[in-house]
């Protein structure tokens, strides 16, 4: 536990003089991590834009279901499916949330 006086030096050099958490935990000689835990990055942390809706949502299962039914299918034969039934978005990259469907074969 650091004391309030600490914490308050570093929270200035790291929002007020834009101090870098190295360069701070060096003039200070504590741990870098202490620095991390007094600025507290964690509380400015939009939580709204973490999980928001992407256009892809709906046709999640879709895809991964066709996934699981044909592993080495293209992604741009997947997107011409997609697109067919739909899909408004850009082109498709497999989403993190296919990653437990079959990968393709080396």
């Amino acid at each position: 536990m650091i004391p309030d006086e600490q914490r308050g030096r570093i929270r200035r050099l790291f929002f007020a003089e834009h101090w870098k958490v190295g360069t701070i935990a060096t003039e200070l000689g504590v741990h870098h991590d202490t620095v991390e835990l007094a600025i507290e990055p964690r509380r400015f942390v939009n939580r709204g834009l973490c999980s928001s809706a992407t256009l892809l949502d709906a046709y999640l299962p879709a895809v991964a279901q066709t996934l699981e039914q044909y592993p080495r299918l293209r992604a741009t034969r997947l997107f011409e499916m997609i697109r067919d039934r739909g899909y408004k978005g850009q082109r498709l990259r497999r989403p993190s949330s296919c990653a437990a469907s079959p990968t393709r074969p080396s």
